[in-house]
């Protein structure tokens, strides 16, 4: 196969036009999961607040104006077909800029800030972005886009059970995670859950979980019924929409997993709200 030139400036447009379109309006699983939860409440307080989420999602697509305040820190997870030469810059100073341009050009709040203890000092571009990448066979690109709010993030959690554990354990660490996230991350949560891997590797795996499509449950139908346990097991808690109690307390759970060590069973947790902000481009 003939070595297809592809300018970092195109993947730089697609990173600009997904963050600016991901702070303003809804997936359309997502959306048409808060229309579900609302018609499943009872409650008035909740009925209530799943009101106020839908048609402050309306008013943020109509105006094109970020749905929440916090527009989140960037993750990208980019596949690299290896017939693919980048041309005209690096890809990753490529893909920054595409960040820094949305969120000046979109008004969107830069969070970012350069190192976690000292100075704290704000970056002022929202950069830089996280960045995975992946070689893979083909050329094209394919760019995933995350903005994570840090609401939800500070109430993820990571623990390295043992095998013993066993299932039981996997859905007593995530009932635990989300009772003790409680009403902070803003519920309804989609909730991802990576399972295997080596301690960095399945934290990374829960937050790729959540970039799943809502119709598409886990290819292995033992952790597919795995995510509809955890879901019922969440909901159980009734924390409800936004603490407000209720019925829905999570949209989704959904679970990623990879080959680990006979000694280990690793498990993250990573807790999103409600937006759950992402998008897919192809090159």
């Amino acid at each position: 196969m003939p070595m297809r030139e592809i300018s970092v400036k195109e993947a730089e447009n697609a990173v600009y036009q997904a963050c600016g379109r991901i702070a303003c309006v809804y997936s359309s699983d997502i959306y048409e999961a808060l229309q579900k939860g609302r018609s499943q409440e009872t409650a008035e307080r909740a009925q209530a607040a799943m009101d106020i989420l839908l048609k402050n999602a309306a008013i943020a697509e109509e105006k094109r104006i970020p749905i929440c305040q916090d527009t989140g820190m960037v993750i990208v997870w980019l596949k690299v077909g290896q017939e693919v030469h980048f041309c005209d810059g690096l890809i990753t100073d490529a893909i920054n800029r595409g960040v820094e341009r949305a969120y000046a050009d979109h008004y969107l709040r830069a969070s970012v800030v350069d190192d976690p203890v000292y100075e704290r000092r704000n970056t002022r571009t929202n950069t830089p972005a996280v960045i995975h990448t992946e070689i893979t066979a083909g050329d094209k690109v394919e760019i995933e886009i995350m903005a994570k709010g840090f609401g939800s993030e500070n109430k993820s959690a990571l623990k390295m059970l043992t095998p013993a554990d066993g299932d039981a354990g996997i859905i007593s660490f995530i009932r635990e995670t989300a009772q003790n996230a409680g009403p902070n991350a803003c519920p309804p949560y989609v909730i991802g859950v990576g399972i295997g891997g080596t301690f960095e590797q399945c934290a990374e795996l829960s937050k790729k979980a959540l970039l799943r499509h809502f119709d598409e449950p886990n290819a292995d139908p033992r952790y597919a019924a795995l995510e509809e346990t955890l879901l019922k097991e969440v909901n159980s808690l009734h924390i409800g929409p936004q603490g407000f109690g209720g019925m829905t307390t999570a949209l989704k759970v959904q679970v990623e997993y990879a080959p680990t060590h006979i000694a280990g069973m690793p498990v993250a947790v990573n807790m999103c709200c409600h937006v759950c902000r992402h998008a897919k481009e192809v090159i």
